[in-house]
């Protein structure tokens, strides 16, 4: 059984994408937690409704789409972080810096409080009734517990299956298996294959078949058969789950080289005229891509002394708040890269050690000692041009600069990030440029208002109401630019503002609703409910009255404290150390009483154990997690460590300095916060923020000054309990807008190629707009119907559009019969034992016969009342009884052939080779015999320079040699030589006669 349900993303122009499969034995798999630019915490009620009964969750790319309500599910459903989550390791990294930038971009991140929620907390306490148009926001989860929460995901690498384990509270997975191959489009980007029982379903959202600068195409051909058939593990699955966007796209003529050339000449043509080019990107994904290809373009204009581009001139900028941390993962994760980039690194370094050695003979040979650390690496990502801004006082002070720039920003979408801000202040001269990298829908046309400025200027510059400008490229070919004309742009500035009177009374009711909504919850991990709202709450109360027991929250929150170690009893539930505070000693899980009558010295008044000192013949036993580097102490932990986060001294139990207590200061700033950013301005100042700045010590003195300031980009935001107020901004539009697709993804004739290649027994589309899903929709039904292998018929049956919340059943049709083998024929039985499998071929004719069925229990009463019988000498009764129990019916036997149809069958009757046979392995044993034996060409080895072997595409082996003899080798040799290689293919395969 395999039933599907799209939970986002079917049918809509939103790229969110969320997923729910349901197999056999109730087992329930979600792919992905995708979330779109809105932020809305409605859409992820259906989601909510399906956690207590999910089994695992898979995650396949580091963009909002696919993981963007990660930590909103971790911090709010309190069952979803016992659930196993796998994904590859550079979307855990990517991840976890996407997540973090978001939340402290954007307030919208932290989501609005629903109001008919607070209208019930009111109704609740007895209070009078809360302003419905309130928008009270959640509290956000901070960088530390996102990076915890990323620490739960299992991680996986590509090509190697992996059985998962299933929820505490999910049936048994009975041998499901997952695998990750790579899908392109992103760096850890999957495509997953399932296989459970029957079902073989492969889940391929957002993938991208060609290779790109970074990236490498998605891993669906077999490069060992000449890139012409799918791998075997991806081919003919029962059910195959495809994303539709780009269906009607074509395919840029050129390809790669043809897409970074028009980038290229569109920059040029604006930075030429000393104008600013705004690109807006994502700050996990695709920036990889655009900034690997514009700093290898500076870095070759540079490189010629003679050329005059204006590449020279211009300045190239990356705007993120957390780009430093998605740059030095990237340069830690090349190996998941396209193999062109580890080539890259490899010549990088070699020739830098190359260069430091004749630098260190010249300065032996002139005498001068110079630093040899000055010799540095230009590696991938080891940018010497591309400045890294994370500050909002960085990029105000690139915009106050004249001259040509070309940035970088998240977010793609223009509604949130350093992209939104930077276009508001370039949106005015005619000479700036905006490129957009992705096309985007629309999600309603009936309003406007509430589009993204992104599908907002896409909209624009497919309208060209203004006209268009056209620019020379440097193959001869026209660079169209759309001009704005002076169009009005309403721009939603989002700022977070602290509660005060009756709003904070509405939200700490709301926050003892919640309390007392989920201390009902029983929590299988020991965990507890206590947001970081709750302490930030206390926070606020505690500044804003001096008397504790005056406190209404504080006495609230110890009311709800004593109801909790209540339920514990209870219910044998658990709570967390911090709310169980000095009972810990009593009431923690796995801690008991003792009894200490008895017990002498130290254990009378506490028991003790000691510790045995763990230590061998060569001294005491080290712990190697105690000398890990802090990027290997990054992949276990699952955080920055060199950016202040938790460390070991910061859990539970442990002493912790006045200032790490998290306490406010005199500013009302948490201590700790105001630590951490004071160790990323410390960072800063050592350049370790402008990661490529330090390396290749090309530094910016008014940048550096920035980052020396104490109060620079000091968060503005209130910490506290707070709202969203959005007020709107319009803005006159005078630059012009160009489109270069960069999104990375499958086009029209990927996937028109590809789904034919793979032939899936059922397909279903979802991520998609409804006319791209109903256009591929078409275009397999045509191209799946061309197969002379399929049923004209059950092809529109095994196609499935889906929209969001509908569920598809995708089962495969299995039937399955049971056939009586004739003593006969068993008597005839050959078996072969191929790797411990026994193995038989049979060819014998199906009829259907009378057989004679007793049931067991019937043969033993049978048995018991004719032994009576035959002691009271009643010979009818026994007759009568065996008669009535043979039940004779009809059912499908299997014979040994007629004579009459050995003579028709004997030529069909062909020997089968079971067994795959490697052209390597049967290389090492022609050697190991005595023959020579080497590779000439792809797929052929010659064996004694006389005989042949080639293994085609379809697995076939074929054997070319013998018959005439060839000039100068006697026919013998070369007899002996084909029948010596057949032996030995034979010996490694099982032969099963037939007949």
């Amino acid at each position: 059984m395999f039933n599907f349900t799209p939970l986002l993303g079917a049918q809509s122009p939103a790229a969110a994408s969320q997923s729910l499969l349901e197999l056999d034995g109730g087992v329930k798999i979600l792919i992905d937690v995708g979330w779109d630019e809105q932020f809305t915490a409605s859409e992820l009620n259906a989601l909510e409704r399906h956690i207590p009964s999910l089994s695992i969750i898979l995650l396949t790319h580091p963009t909002t789409s696919h993981l963007g309500a990660f930590a909103y599910c971790c911090k709010n459903f309190p069952l979803f972080t016992q659930i196993p989550i796998y994904a590859t390791t550079p979307v855990i990294s990517l991840g976890r810096t996407l997540l973090q930038d978001i939340y402290s971009s954007t307030p919208l991140a932290s989501t609005v409080i629903p109001p008919e929620s607070l209208v019930e907390s009111s109704y609740a306490s007895g209070s009078s009734p809360t302003d419905p148009t309130l928008q009270l926001l959640q509290q956000p989860p901070t960088a530390e517990e996102i990076a915890h929460y990323f620490s739960l995901i299992h991680p996986l690498k590509y090509s190697q299956p992996h059985e998962p384990l299933p929820s505490a509270f999910s049936p048994p997975l009975n041998g499901l298996k997952i695998t990750a191959y790579n899908a392109g489009h992103t760096l850890g980007g999957t495509i997953w294959h399932l296989q459970h029982g029957m079902e073989s379903i492969v889940h391929a959202v957002d993938w991208n078949q060609v290779r790109e600068n970074v990236l490498g195409g998605a891993a669906w051909l077999d490069a060992s058969g000449g890139g012409a058939e799918v791998i075997e593990q991806l081919r003919k699955p029962t059910a195959l789950v495809c994303s539709s966007r780009g269906a009607e796209k074509l395919s840029l003529t050129g390809g790669r080289k043809k897409r970074d050339d028009l980038l290229l000449d569109t920059i040029r043509a604006t930075v030429v005229k000393g104008g600013t080019v705004l690109i807006p990107t994502d700050t996990s994904a695709r920036v990889l891509e655009l900034a690997y290809l514009l700093e290898h373009a500076w870095r070759k204009e540079h490189s010629i002394d003679s050329s005059d581009s204006p590449f020279k001139s211009a300045k190239l900028f990356l705007a993120s708040k957390n780009v430093g941390a998605t740059m030095r993962y990237a340069r830690s994760m090349l190996e998941w890269m396209d193999e062109n980039i580890v080539k890259e690194l490899e010549a990088t370094e070699a020739a830098a050690t190359t260069k430091k050695q004749h630098k260190r003979t010249d300065s032996k040979q002139t005498g001068s000692r110079e630093n040899e650390s000055a010799v540095g690496t230009s590696g991938p990502f080891d940018f010497k041009y591309l400045k890294l801004l994370e500050r909002k006082k960085q990029v105000d002070k690139i915009l106050s600069r004249k001259g040509a720039k070309v940035i970088l920003a998240s977010d793609a979408s223009l509604e949130w990030g350093f992209s939104k801000e930077i276009l508001q202040k370039i949106a005015g001269d005619t000479d700036n440029l905006i490129i957009l990298t992705d096309s985007r829908g629309r999600r309603s046309e009936a309003s406007i208002t509430q589009e993204s400025l992104g599908n907002l200027l896409w909209s624009w510059y497919q309208e060209r109401r203004d006209g268009v400008a056209l620019e020379p490229g440097s193959d001869g070919q026209n660079l169209e630019q759309i001009h704005t004309g002076g169009r009005e742009l309403q721009v939603k500035c989002v700022e977070r503002v602290a509660l005060d009177g009756r709003e904070l009374l509405a939200y700490q009711q709301y926050l003892a609703t919640q309390r007392r909504v989920q201390n009902q919850i029983p929590m299988g991990n020991g965990a507890t409910m206590e947001t970081a709202a709750d302490a930030v709450d206390d926070t606020s109360s505690t500044s804003s009255s001096s008397s504790e027991e005056s406190d209404p929250e504080r006495q609230g929150k110890a009311l709800n404290t004593s109801a909790a170690v209540a339920n514990l009893n209870r219910s044998k539930g658990g709570l967390s150390k911090e709310t169980l505070g000095v009972n810990v000693l009593l009431r923690q899980p796995g801690v008991y009483d003792y009894d200490v009558r008895g017990k002498k010295g130290r254990e009378q008044m506490f028991p003790f154990v000691s510790k045995r000192r763990r230590a061998d013949d060569f001294g005491d036993l080290i712990r190697p997690d105690e000398y890990l580097r802090a990027e290997e102490r990054d992949d276990i932990d699952g955080r920055d460590m060199r950016d202040g986060g938790l460390s070991k001294d910061s859990k539970f139990g442990q002493k912790r300095k006045w200032e790490d207590a998290g306490l406010p200061d005199e500013n009302g700033y948490p201590r700790s916060s105001m630590k951490r950013h004071q160790q990323s301005n410390s960072a800063d100042r050592n350049g370790l923020v402008n990661g490529s700045t330090a390396i290749n010590g090309h530094h910016d003195p008014d940048l550096d000054e920035i980052s020396e300031s104490s109060d620079s980009d000091t968060e503005e935001d209130a910490n506290g309990p707070s709202k969203v107020v959005i007020r709107t901004q319009s803005v006159e539009t005078h630059l012009k807008i160009a489109y270069v697709d960069f999104a990375g993804l499958h086009d029209q004739r990927s996937l028109s190629m590809l789904i034919p290649l793979i032939q899936p027994r059922k397909l279903i589309l979802v991520s998609g707009s409804a006319s791209e899903t109903e256009y591929l929709a078409s275009e397999c039904r045509q191209k799946l119907v061309s197969a002379p292998s399929e049923d004209l018929e059950t092809i529109p049956n095994n196609i499935f559009t889906p929209v969001n919340g509908q569920t598809v059943n995708a089962s495969v049709d299995t039937n399955a019969w049971t056939v009586k083998l004739s003593n006969a024929l068993v008597r005839r039985l050959r078996w072969q034992n191929v790797r411990g499998l026994g193995v038989v071929t049979l060819l014998g004719h199906l009829a259907a016969m009378e057989v004679d069925e007793k049931p067991q229990a019937a043969d033993r009463l049978s048995k018991k009342r004719q032994k009576l019988l035959e002691e009271d000498g009643d010979d009818s009764d026994i007759l009568s009884t065996s008669t009535d129990n043979k039940k004779r019916h009809l059912a499908p036997v299997l014979d040994i052939l007629p004579a009459s149809m050995v003579a028709a069958t004997r030529s069909v009757a062909q020997p089968l080779h079971v067994g795959d046979l490697r052209l390597a392995d049967l290389r090492k044993i022609l050697q190991s015999a005595g023959h020579a034996a080497e590779f000439r060409g792809e797929g052929t080895i010659l064996i004694d320079g006389l005989v042949a072997v080639r293994k085609t595409a379809s697995g076939k082996l074929e054997v070319e040699g013998g018959g005439l003899g060839l000039p100068g080798y006697p026919a013998r040799d070369l007899e002996a030589s084909f029948y010596a290689v057949k032996r030995k293919i034979y010996d490694g395969l099982a032969v099963i006669a037939g007949g």
